[in-house]
């Protein structure tokens, strides 16, 4: 297996991972594996890809009016 030396990351960045694998039951070592492991299958998507599918959003809500969401925010707070 290959190796990775990740020189000069911030202190908090290393505590919050120490954090996390301490909460997962896991060690630094594994906890960064597995976060390395997921960020390289997860698939990007390019800005035309993204375009795409806004797009696509915005088609299918078209012409359809939504309630304004600071009087949802405050009927919430209210309760």
């Amino acid at each position: 297996m290959a190796q990775i030396l990740v020189r000069e990351l911030d202190k908090g960045v290393v505590e919050r991972l120490k954090k996390r694998a301490r909460e997962d039951g896991r060690s630094l070592e594994s906890e960064v594996r597995l976060i390395l492991e997921r960020a390289a299958h997860e698939p990007r998507v390019d800005m035309e890809t993204a375009r795409a599918l806004v797009e696509n959003v915005r088609k299918k809500f078209k012409g359809r009016s939504f309630p304004d969401s600071v009087e949802l925010v405050r009927e919430d707070r209210g309760r």
